[in-house]
């Protein structure tokens, strides 16, 4: 009989073991898919409610429903991503033959400071180590927008899947959870008010660093201002080098055509002003929109990213929340002076 309890619990660690180890090399495959599937999974959240009143109380077929649905997000979200794209890309690829004379440019700057201060800032060997970086950097913004079309691709298909089985796969998960229904209920609160506070206040400072930056390129003589502000709205989404798509571009392209001071001007603008006016709006936003502690919003945006890429705005601070309210699970749950 010991014979067979250990046997037994041999097999028990073995497959944990196992599946663990498959769980691992899945994640560390697909983690280029993560955002995508988090975005997924953050546009189920938004439209669950709606699509189930359409499916269950209206009598409308799921797949056309979830079709429709996810048209409608497609036109929002893709179309402007898209057309942000084919309008960059070609402009990117023509810096990649100015290196010359945008190091040209920067020196010139350099020049102008030496002869004020005495203090050299641009050698033989920098403007070289910059000529590199831009041979790194442009390939680098051109790979990164393949990589959102790919998410892009992902979280409409995992959108889908989760709209046709949205029901059985929450009857399933409520099921498996080892809480209690009050807990459980308590948990999915939570997630609906973070992610509907996030993925509201985050197109709204996407147009507010939109609006910015705009101001930024109108000041400083930019050609279509309106225009380059609106995909700079368009990328701040993307978190990191969002703004930079569009920006490091523009300011290279001025470089690349003699108008250096502008250019130089607008570097600071846009890494200074343009590139941190969200963190002030997020926190503002966030507290309004779900009461969402700025602490939380700031250490979670810190975390999302690291783990999540662009998604961490969204899954961050939902994370930092999880933490806080599994204390308070665990306490209602297992406190020995209940």
């Amino acid at each position: 009989m010991s014979s067979l309890n250990f046997n037994e619990k041999f097999q028990q660690v073995f497959l944990f073991l196992l599946i663990i180890v498959i769980a691992v090399l899945l994640i560390s495959q697909l983690s280029v898919f993560i955002p995508g599937i988090l975005g997924g999974l953050t546009l189920y959240i938004l439209t669950r409610s709606f699509y189930f009143k359409l499916i269950e109380v209206k009598k409308w077929r799921k797949g056309l429903v979830a079709l429709a649905i996810i048209t409608i997000y497609l036109i929002v979200i893709s179309i402007p991503v898209y057309i942000s794209i084919a309008l960059i890309s070609p402009k990117i690829s023509q810096l990649a033959a100015q290196q010359d004379k945008i190091v040209h440019g920067i020196q010139i700057i350099a020049d102008k400071i030496k002869s004020s201060t005495g203090i050299s800032i641009l050698t033989s060997d920098n403007a070289k180590a910059i000529s590199e970086k831009i041979s790194v950097v442009i390939p680098m913004i051109l790979n990164s927008t393949a990589l959102i079309l790919t998410n892009i691709l992902m979280m409409f298909f995992l959108f889908y899947y989760l709209l046709i089985n949205g029901r059985d796969s929450e009857n399933y998960l409520n099921k498996r959870i080892p809480l209690q229904p009050e807990n459980i209920h308590l948990l999915a609160n939570e997630t609906k008010t973070m992610v509907k506070a996030n993925a509201l206040g985050i197109p709204l400072i996407c147009v507010i660093q939109g609006v910015f930056a705009a101001a930024g390129y109108w000041f400083f003589g930019v050609k279509d201002w309106a225009l380059w502000g609106f995909f700079t709205g368009v990328f701040a989404f993307f978190p990191l080098v969002g703004t930079m798509i569009i920006w490091v571009p523009l300011v290279l392209f001025l470089f690349a055509t003699g108008v250096v001071w502008p250019a130089f001007w607008l570097t600071l603008y846009s890494f200074f002003i343009t590139g941190n006016v969200d963190y002030v709006a997020r926190m503002t936003l966030m507290k309004k929109l779900g009461n969402v502690h700025p602490l939380i919003t700031v250490l979670g945006v810190i975390v999302g990213l690291n783990l999540f890429g662009f998604m961490g705005l969204i899954f961050g601070p939902l994370l930092v929340s999880y933490f806080i309210v599994l204390i308070k699970i665990y306490l209602n749950e297992f406190a020995v002076n209940k």
